[in-house]
């Protein structure tokens, strides 16, 4: 049977017993075990919490920005703490170089050769702190990494450990002394999440919890478990009209007049670009397994559509003047873009709990948006083919 949508069809499927695969249901636990555990040390900043785990599970990295002392190091710890694996912390600075980060060759007089010397890049979980505070130099030399998971040191190409995530943190108050990250690194991050300061009643908490005994986190994955998750994750069904439809997200950042969106022709002056298209489904895929379904809602890709768009487009001058923020253009286009209507089968039950091995709605239960935004759209068939 040949299927119209991304991933394996349901049909085809085997059963998680038989493949050694966790359930669903086990993943999502586990995960929400996994998080639990972080939020005993982090009060609050559940969505940045959830966010590092899509950007795991999504096999992303991860830019954190924020003011100081709002917990950014502190959960990235915690996290590389729950999910178990190797960990190192980069401090940023201005003379930093290169070679500190991944590293280089030594010369061994007593053997009269060059040895190489690793740099702290060789983990499954690097944050780099400040990311910022370093020239652009230093900044790029964790590109090779962080696209190609190797590192390249006099000739010679070293992979770095599976799993492999960045998380960078970044300070967005201050202008002397810092180095912005290029368009073209920070479209290397899958996700940036804005970490905002606490509620009152959490930081209330945070005071209560933390100024006597602060509490640990313990381990609850690790990284055989981490990878088995991830090719989990890759497998999450993704139905034709909700492809679709994160295509016609993406596409709305580029020609927003073809959108209904004639007010954000002069506002973004580069919209998003094709890794935002493949950050959206990996992202929602990984937000679904959290969550314990094995396919894909609209409502995924609109939970992770801000984290993963707005860092990708470059606002016109103007807007810039207006201090309109990327988040907010993103917010308008996804409220204006609409997104298919899941329509559940009718033996689905009031939690729409299905019959075993189809816990997916079926190829036709999921309508096409209303006429007006049915225009073609350049290389994409209107109305997928489900025969």
């Amino acid at each position: 049977m040949s299927s119209p949508s991304f991933g394996q069809p349901v049909e085809e499927r085997p059963a998680a017993q038989a493949s050694g695969k966790l359930g669903n249901q086990t993943a999502s636990q586990l995960l929400g075990d996994a998080i639990a555990q972080v939020q005993r040390v982090i009060v609050g900043q559940e969505h940045m919490v959830e966010q590092l785990m899509v950007a795991l599970l999504a096999q992303g990295h991860c830019l954190l920005e924020g003011v100081p002392g709002v917990a950014k190091t502190l959960a990235v710890r915690s996290f590389a703490t729950v999910v178990g694996g190797d960990f190192a912390r980069i401090q940023f600075t201005p003379d930093l170089v290169p070679s500190d980060i991944v590293g280089t060759r030594i010369y061994r007089a007593s053997q009269e050769s060059f040895d190489v010397e690793l740099g702290p890049i060789f983990v499954n979980f690097l944050l780099a702190d400040e990311i910022n505070r370093a020239p652009a130099k230093v900044q790029a030399a964790m590109l090779e990494a962080m696209a190609e998971k190797q590192v390249s040191i006099g000739g010679t190409t070293y992979p770095v450990p599976q799993p492999f995530i960045v998380i960078a943190t970044q300070n967005p108050i201050e202008s002397e002394g810092v180095y912005p990250l290029p368009e073209a690194q920070r479209d290397r991050f899958l996700l940036k999440v804005d970490v905002p300061y606490p509620a009152g009643n959490e930081e209330f908490e945070i005071l209560r919890r933390m100024s006597v005994d602060p509490p640990s986190s313990q381990a609850v994955l690790n990284p055989q478990m981490i990878l088995q998750l991830q090719r989990q994750a890759e497998e999450i069904f993704v139905h034709n009209l909700v492809a679709e439809y994160i295509v016609r997200l993406v596409l709305a950042t580029r020609t927003p007049a073809e959108f209904n969106l004639p007010d954000l022709t002069s506002v973004i002056q580069i919209g998003c670009s094709p890794r935002a298209t493949l950050g959206l489904v990996a992202a929602a895929r990984a937000l679904a397994l959290i969550h314990g379904r094995d396919y894909v809602l609209p409502t995924d890709v609109q939970s992770v559509a801000k984290d993963v768009m707005a860092h990708r487009i470059v606002l016109g001058f103007d807007a810039v003047a207006d201090n309109i923020a990327p988040a907010q253009v993103i917010e308008r286009i996804v409220a204006m873009v609409p997104p298919p209507t899941p329509v559940w089968n009718q033996q689905s039950g009031p939690n729409h709990q299905t019959s075993p091995g189809r816990s997916v709605p079926s190829a036709n239960t999921y309508t096409a948006p209303p006429a007006p935004y049915q225009q073609p759209v350049p290389n994409m068939p209107n109305q997928p083919d489900f025969s």
